[in-house]
This record gives structure tokens, sequence and C-alpha cells, in this order.
């Protein structure tokens, strides 16, 4: 199974011990919150409140607040700590037996007890429904699972992974009541029973309102009452207009770059802030490595040449994105610079065109490129075409651009009808396994038919076994360094994260790292 709805749209910003223990906080609980109710705005659409089926931005912002992982993601931090357990840990060599310690009185919000039982339920669940549009593919490592006692979770791995306490801290993670939801089958009513800081009250066409929940236990405190989630359905315009209007207190994702931008410059006279925090999301240019034209290392090696992506995020995005020069972005662990190290910063046509006469190409390359605009929003169109001109400006390309919508876009590139399309990646888990090991391991989300022994047999399994995540930079370095020579890939950008917010809001900072972890309670709203 692939994993797909990871891919997104436009841009919006190390270690991880053997032994996770217990120390970051005392059990505060929700208390009921303090501060007003929050009312925020999102064009990302929640594609389901079942966390056996929801693999997307939205969805995984509701997991994130209203369900309970094992571990979660402290603010400012890429490294998991206890929440529902009180401690976990890796139990001997190999990385293959992973304890974890649940809290004294955990209860979900319709106070029922939370168990051993559930988690085991939660994580087998994730795994036997195996929705495509799920989660489940985190979880493949996971060969059994015990519960020696209600308090006790034992998974043991198939494979050494020390990536598993971040597999877990996400929204695959979540904790579901084993009483409320069906083993075999998604939940459709629109609710959602967790044991996280927030209920969900309400989900539909419009909205969500969320309460805060009383029986929460955990090292979070809610700073508001509860928020509301209005929906605008990728009508960038109407969020302004409601931001503007005060009809929301907060816009997240869905914002267009020049609206961004102005009222970034107007901030202190629209009584409105524009928060800018770290991001992860990229974006790539995908090569498909058997077609006739781009089959040839030579056509991909003049394209590297070529590309301008500082006119990219400056033209395009606005500077709302940063230039991205590796497959692993600034701000994770193992990160580097391969793609400018070989190709440069700046276009150079003279060895884009010593590439092309190397491999025996002397007129000019016929190219399509190709981009939905249902899935990565009407600046994807743009920036395809800067790239063209880009490409044809050289005097070495005939390029051009086309879009499909993105079921027919997915569907063309399976079936390897596309030699150059896009695709954009959200990452799961702050770590540099997730920015490699779903482009290039076995089942690849890219379907560019590229395949590396190297990376496939030896450096993944070597870095997916390293428990202390700083010796993994060696191998994660090859691995850069390898794409980028063999380019099945072209790095665009990498997105920075916004809010734009009334005055009177405070805490957002703490949403917008590289867990990509939008915190509900750390907001307030005086």
């Amino acid at each position: 199974m692939k994993r797909r709805n990871q891919w997104l749209a436009a841009p919006l910003g190390a270690g991880l011990a053997a032994g996770l223990l217990s120390g970051c906080g005392a059990q505060e609980g929700a208390s009921g919150g303090t501060g007003e109710s929050v009312v925020m705005g999102m064009s990302d659409d929640v594609a389901a409140t079942d966390p056996a089926s929801g693999y997307d931005p939205g969805s995984w912002l509701l997991f994130n607040n209203v369900f309970q992982s094992l571990l979660s993601f402290p603010k400012g931090s890429t490294v998991p700590q206890p929440d529902a357990a009180e401690k976990c840990t890796f139990e001997g060599s190999g990385s293959k037996v992973y304890r974890c310690t649940l809290r004294d009185g955990l209860k979900f919000s319709n106070g029922n007890s939370l168990t051993s039982k559930d988690v085991k339920f939660s994580f087998e669940r994730t795994l036997k429904i195996d929705d495509v549009n799920g989660p489940a593919v985190m979880l493949t490592s996971i060969g059994s699972i015990d519960t020696p006692d209600e308090k006790t979770v034992v998974f043991r791995l198939k494979v050494p992974d020390a990536t598993f306490p971040s597999k877990i801290a996400s929204g695959a993670g979540s904790i579901v009541d084993h009483r409320e939801y069906s083993f075999d089958k998604l939940r459709t009513d629109n609710q959602a029973v967790g044991s996280g800081v927030y209920k969900l009250e309400s989900f539909d066409d419009e909205k969500a309102t969320f309460s805060v929940n009383p029986g929460y236990q955990g090292t979070a405190k809610a700073k508001n009452s509860g928020m509301t989630i209005r929906f605008f359905d990728d009508d960038q315009a109407a969020l302004k207009n409601a931001l503007q209007k005060g009809d929301v207190d907060i816009a997240y994702r869905g914002l267009a770059a020049q609206d961004i931008v102005g009222l970034n410059d107007q901030s202190g006279k629209t009584g409105l802030d524009v928060v800018e925090g770290n991001g992860a999301e990229v974006q790539h240019l995908v090569f498909n490595v058997k077609h006739p034209v781009v089959g040839e290392l030579g056509v991909r090696k003049a394209i590297a040449y070529l590309v301008d992506r500082e006119a990219l995020v400056s033209d395009v995005y606005n500077g709302t994105a940063s230039p991205l020069y590796s497959i692993v972005p600034s701000g994770i662990a193992a990160h580097n610079t391969a793609f400018f190290d070989r190709y440069g910063g700046t276009p150079q046509p003279d060895k884009a065109r010593q590439a092309l006469r190397k491999a025996g190409i002397t007129g000019k390359v016929k190219l399509t490129l190709w981009t939905t605009p249902s899935r990565y929003g009407p600046a994807a169109g743009q920036e395809f075409e800067t790239i063209a001109k880009q490409l044809n400006d050289s005097g070495l390309f005939d390029a051009e651009v086309k879009s499909v919508e993105f079921e027919q876009y997915e569907k063309d590139i399976a079936a390897g009808k596309y030699g150059v399309y896009l695709k954009g990646w959200v990452p799961d888990y702050p770590d540099p396994d997730n920015f490699t090991q779903p482009f290039f391991g076995e089942g690849n989300v890219l379907s560019n038919n590229y395949e590396n022994p190297t990376i496939t047999d030896d450096i993944i399994p070597a870095t997916s076994a390293m428990a202390d995540r700083a010796e993994t930079e060696k191998d994660f370095g090859r691995l850069q360094n390898l794409v980028a020579e063999e380019l099945p890939i072209l790095p665009l950008w990498q997105g920075k994260q916004y809010v734009v917010a009334r005055e009177n809001v405070t805490g957002l900072q703490w949403s917008l790292d590289a867990s990509t972890v939008f915190r509900f309670w750390e907001i307030s709203k005086g």
C-alpha cells in the first residue's frame, strides 16, 4: 500500500533517545480551560474523524487535539516525550522490543477508562482496516502487541525501528475507546471519542467545534475554553475577508501568499498579526526514470542546472518558502545541501548544454510538466509555467505545462504516463527517515520507477536500527548525495508556516515548529 494524503499543496518551517522516560511535567489535566473560546478559519479539509482513515494535515490537526498517543512532541521539540504513557523504552539491543507503561487514571472523554487493551485495540484496528487513505503504512513494523496488565503495552517489532517512538507520537498513534469503535470498520458518524485535551462536540461541512476535556490526564494545559474551526473549502478570498471582518480570530493553512505578505506589511495598522514559524513541508519535481525523455540522466541534469529556486520562491510564493537543495529539509537532523553542491544556486546553461551533449542530445528537448490544481492549488500552475520558461529561455528545451484533476493525476502517475510531475510532502514525524524511506524504500510513494539497492538494502535498514539518531547523519548524508547524483527527484522549496491572527490572540508560535503539531491548547484569546 502506498501513502497518499500527506502529499500536499502550497507553502504556509534531533536526536531520539533509546529510552524515553517521564519527567516532562506533572499530570496537570485540562482543568476546564482558561480564557475565551477561539475561532479558526482554515481552507484545508478534515478528511476523517476516525484515526484509522485520516492521513491528511487537516485530519491530523483534529487527531492531535482530540486523541492521545502514548508519546507526543512537546512544543519546540522534535524528540517525542511521554503523553498517555508514563514512560516508554526500548528493551535489550536492536530496537525491536518497545515497552510502555501508562499513566494512572486515564479516561476517555465519555468517562470510560483507558487501559492497555485500548492501546492494543487501536493499533491492531488501524492495521486490520488498512485503509488506503489511512496511516497503517506507518505501523507495518509491528509484529505483535502484548498487554501483560492494564498499564503495560509491549510492542514486538518485525525489524529494528528506532523511529518507532516518533511514528506512534504522530496521528498514527491515536488511541480510541474499544467500546466505541468497530474493529474492522471505519466510524462514519462524524464523531470521535478520545482522551486528548479536547472533545469533539460537532463536525459538519461548515465547521467543527471542540470543548476542553475536563478528564484529560497529561502534560498540556488548555489556555482557552474551546475551539471552533470554520471550513472555507479552498476559498482563500473568503477566508481573508472573514479574518478582516473579525468573523474568525485565526487564519491557518489557506491564505494566498500575496495576502500573507500584504497583511504582514500592514502589521500594526489592521489589528492583525502575522506569525511565522519553521516548517518542514517540501515540494519536488519528480522524474519517471523509465520515461523516454527524462529517463536519460543527462536530461535530468540539464534541468537541475537550469531551475532557479530563488526566482520560484520570490516570484511565485512571495518569499513564503525557502529554496530547498536536498531531500531532507533544513531544521531536520542530517540535512545537507547536496543539490546546491552539484548544480549550484543559480542557472548554469553552459553546464546544462554540456550534460545534454554528453548524452548525445543536440536538439531541443521536448518536455511536458504535469501538475494538478485540485491538490496543489493555483500557484502550482504558475510555478510550473515559471519553470517551463526557465528551461525554454536556455534554448535547450521546448517545455509546456499541462494539468488534470487529482484523481486522474494519480492514476496517470501510477500508470507511468508522465515524465515530470509535481509532488509535495508534509512529514509524519520530524526525522530524516520520513523524508527518505517513503520516497526510496519498498513500495515508495513516488511511482517513478527509481530503485537503488544501496539505499533500500543498506542505508534505510541501517539508519532505522540506530537508536541514537545523531549517529545516522553520515548515512543520511550519503543517501542525499546519491539522490543528487542520480536525480530521481529535484527538490524545489521548503515551506514556512504562517498564522494570521487578531492582535488579542497569543501562543501561536508554539504551533509552528518542525513537528507540524498544531496545539489548540497553547492558544489564548484575551
